[in-house]
Formats: C-alpha cells, sequence, structure tokens
C-alpha cells in the first residue's frame, strides 16, 4: 500500500477544496496504484508546497517559489498553477491565488522587466547568493537578472488565460496595464534595430552557459526577431534569437491585444502589440527555419540572422517540441510536427536513449541526462495512444521510488537524478493525468505491469 507523501494537512501552504477533488475524481479512474500515488503527490505540490498568499496595497498577493530555491521565477510560478485553471471557478481561494499572483507578476515586471527571477520583498537586495557578483544592474526585488523572452510571455499567458476562464477583470488595474505595456516595450527593444538596449549580463562561471559575450551574447543581422540573453533553462543562447520563445511572443502578444482590448479598453496597445506579433511571426519564418542534412525542413532552435541555425532542442519550455502545447503553433501544423519527430531522434544532440528510458534533455544539467518534463510535453502533445501509454508508464517507472517528477535523471539509471523538489514538472505531470482521465479514460484503466 503507497502512503501519500504530501505534508500533513496543517502543514499545506494553501488548500483547495476543488483540487481534493479533482485528485479523487481522476485517481478513481487510474487502474495502476504507483501511478494513482504519483499524482495524488504531484497533482497538488505547487499548492501542498510553495504558495504563500497574503495581501500587498489591499489587494491579494501571491508569492510561489519553485520548491527548492527561495525565489518566484516569472515563468515556473505561471507554469506551476496551469494545472488548475480549469478548477479555478470552483474555488474562490484558487482565484486569490491566480489574482495573487498575476498582481505580484505585475510589480515584478515593473521593477525590472529584464530579470528572471524575484526575491519574496521587493525591496530587498539580497539576491541569490550566486548572482551576487553578476555583472549587470541588479536591481531591488531582483533574485537573478538572466533576461529571458518566455518570462514576459508567461506574464501574460497566465494573465490572458485566467481572464478567459473567470471574466474576472480584478488584477486588471492601472498597475498591471503598466506592466504590459512595459512587455511591448521590452520586447521591442529587443529587437534591436537602433541598438542592443540596456540590457547586460555576464558572471564569472567555469561553464560557458553563464555568461555571455561582451554581456550582450555574438553579433546578429536586425531581422525583426527578439533576442533573447538566455533560454528557458536560464542557460546563455548560442544564437540570440531564440524560436521558440519568438513564437511564444507572437502567441502571447496576440492575446495581449484581445485583452487590451476588452478590459483595458486600449486600443493603442492592442494596436502595437497586434503589430509586433505580425512583425516577430514573419521574421520567424523568414529567418526561424532550416534544412537538416538529410533534406528535411524544421525550425531552427536559434538563429543570428546571419543564415547560421542551430538545431537541436532543450527540455525547457518553451521549446520547439512544446510549441503545440503552448498553443503557438496547431498541432497537425505540418512543419512543427517535422520538428517535432526531429527533436525526438538522434538528430538533436540532446536526445538520449538508455536502459531507462529515452528523452531530451539539455546543456543544463548535462549529456545523458533525460528530463521527465520532456517526456510528459510529448505526451501532452500527441494524438497517439501508444505515445501517451509509453510516456505514463516511463514517468511511473522513473520517479526513483520517489512518487515525485524530477528535473532530471540518468538514461541508465533512475535513481541518480536532480532537484527532489521541482513543483512545476510536478504539476505538469499532473496536468497531463488530469488530461488523459477527460479525453482517454481507457489508458488510465490499463495495467502498466
Amino acid at each position: 500500500m503507497f502512503q501519500s507523501n504530501r505534508p500533513p494537512l496543517a502543514q499545506r501552504r494553501f488548500v483547495s477544496k476543488a483540487v481534493e477533488r479533482e485528485i479523487d475524481r481522476v485517481s478513481a479512474l487510474i487502474a495502476d496504484a504507483e501511478l494513482a500515488w504519483t499524482f495524488g503527490n504531484c497533482f497538488p505540490n505547487t499548492l501542498d508546497t510553495t504558495v504563500f498568499l497574503g495581501e500587498a496595497d489591499g489587494h491579494d498577493d501571491a508569492f510561489v517559489i519553485t520548491g527548492d530555491i527561495d525565489a518566484l521565477w516569472l515563468r515556473d510560478s505561471s507554469a506551476q498553477l496551469r494545472p488548475y485553471l480549469h478548477l479555478v471557478r470552483q474555488d474562490e481561494g484558487l482565484q486569490r491565488v491566480f489574482r495573487g499572483l498575476i498582481r505580484r507578476h505585475a510589480r515584478c515586471v515593473l521593477a525590472d522587466p529584464y530579470a528572471n527571477a524575484f526575491l519574496r520583498d521587493l525591496d530587498s537586495t539580497a539576491g541569490l547568493h550566486w548572482a551576487k557578483s553578476d555583472r549587470t544592474e541588479m536591481k531591488p526585488g531582483v533574485a537573478e537578472r538572466k533576461w529571458e523572452v518566455d518570462s514576459l510571455c508567461y506574464v501574460l499567458r497566465l494573465a490572458h488565460d485566467y481572464w478567459r476562464e473567470t471574466g474576472d477583470t480584478d488584477p486588471f488595474d492601472d498597475t498591471w496595464a503598466r506592466a504590459a505595456r512595459l512587455i511591448v516595450a521590452t520586447f521591442k527593444e529587443q529587437q534591436r534595430t537602433t541598438g542592443p538596449g540596456p540590457y547586460r549580463f555576464q558572471r564569472q562561471s567555469t561553464q560557458p552557459t553563464e555568461t555571455t559575450l561582451a554581456g550582450i551574447g555574438v553579433p546578429t543581422r536586425k531581422t525583426g526577431l527578439i533576442h533573447s540573453a538566455f533560454r528557458p533553462s536560464d542557460d546563455a543562447c548560442t544564437y540570440p534569437c531564440n524560436i521558440p520563445g519568438n513564437l511564444f511572443a507572437v502567441a502571447t502578444l496576440r492575446e495581449l491585444a484581445a485583452l487590451a482590448r476588452a478590459v483595458l479598453n486600449d486600443d493603442a496597445l492592442a494596436a502595437e502589440a497586434t503589430a509586433l506579433a505580425e512583425e516577430v511571426q514573419a521574421a520567424v519564418l523568414n529567418h526561424g527555419t532550416m534544412v537538416l542534412p538529410d533534406g528535411r525542413q524544421v525550425l531552427a532552435y536559434e538563429t543570428d540572422g546571419y543564415g547560421n541555425h542551430l538545431f537541436m532542442d532543450d527540455a525547457n519550455v518553451p521549446s520547439l517540441l512544446g510549441l503545440a502545447y503552448l498553443r503557438c503553433l496547431p498541432a497537425d501544423y505540418p512543419l512543427w510536427r517535422t520538428t517535432a519527430q526531429a527533436v525526438w531522434s538522434e538528430a538533436n544532440p540532446w536526445f538520449f536513449k538508455g536502459r531507462a528510458a529515452e528523452g531530451i534533455g539539455g546543456p543544463h544539467i548535462g549529456e545523458g541526462q533525460i528530463w521527465p518534463m520532456a517526456i510528459i510535453l510529448r505526451a501532452l502533445s500527441s494524438d497517439d495512444d501508444a505515445v501517451i501509454a509509453w510516456s505514463l508508464k516511463t514517468l511511473r517507472a522513473t520517479h526513483a521510488g520517489t512518487g515525485f517528477m524530477h528535473e532530471a535523471f540518468d538514461k541508465d539509471d533512475p535513481a541518480k537524478f536532480t532537484r527532489k523538489w521541482f513543483a512545476w514538472v510536478n504539476g505538469l505531470f499532473g496536468e497531463l493525468v488530469v488530461k488523459v482521465a477527460d479525453e482517454r479514460p481507457h489508458l488510465l484503466a490499463a495495467s502498466f505491469d
């Protein structure tokens, strides 16, 4: 009999009755006891362990840490709440968490649109210990200052999807509107049409992925693509124009335009966001594709605009594999399908096969390390029962007896893993199981032995 690995009720950071009912509903559909146990541990992990709900300036405020790092990443915190979005109308308390995080994000963006991670106290100058000597303009409240396009995209995505799901306009005050305008301005600034902009970052490290050339990266031709110093993995870009990040920007700028018109009554912002989205999309189509040695045309992972392209994929989302999941491209879009097949193969240098599993990793942890996140994304993006069943079976077999997902595990030995407390991937696993329960319950009714 599997015993729950959740914290005792009195020690949970936040409890949602709607989430607890969902755990009971979905668990009842799962025949495999170990899979049900893992789902029960993972799905509520963000609420159990990472949410700090309070008030700021008379409004809800939610600080959501990543897990084992006591800081809020714009990307991670947005993704961590995503699995509960379909339940938010059933639970006013859960709405408070969403509203609080949307408001917190706006304050973070206004503090520094170039930062990826923030401290609980936005007046603090403490920073994270590994960021204290970074050569960049560290501002109060910033935990780490790695400029990543996707960080601001996730801010827009969380806000848009919460509004669409609930119709609640409460978080979208003047503070949020100012943050939204700053996001658009920052994206335009990082198109670098008139210069590199104000952002600089260098770090002394034995890992080249922790710093950038001359503080801004390698030279680029200005094509309309938005430049990024770092990837969603927090690793430095090889070429500053990251294609998954740019496509995510296209999607979220269009979502901002819809919100700006309907909620902010700001047609000028809506028009500016729409025009920028169209410009970036055209640049991706003109400069973001490449031909593999076997003749297949695919989306590049990064480019410099001079015709140099990098083909790889990283497990962190946005990734090439994750573009359909993020609604950046339709799941039946031929170019994406070809690209997704290529990144899940030896054409991708960060794809690994071992005795325990196969999957995508990335430079952040290194060679031979598979990320459960990529296995989950493949299943979330698939309409193939065999792929989804294989993914569930593999995830069940590689959690090393902990009942939780991890950052990465060794392709030959899942007992060798990184980050035993990583809330984003736990929630993503829960999201997958809920999706299978709703769309393909027969897969959960099957035995995996």
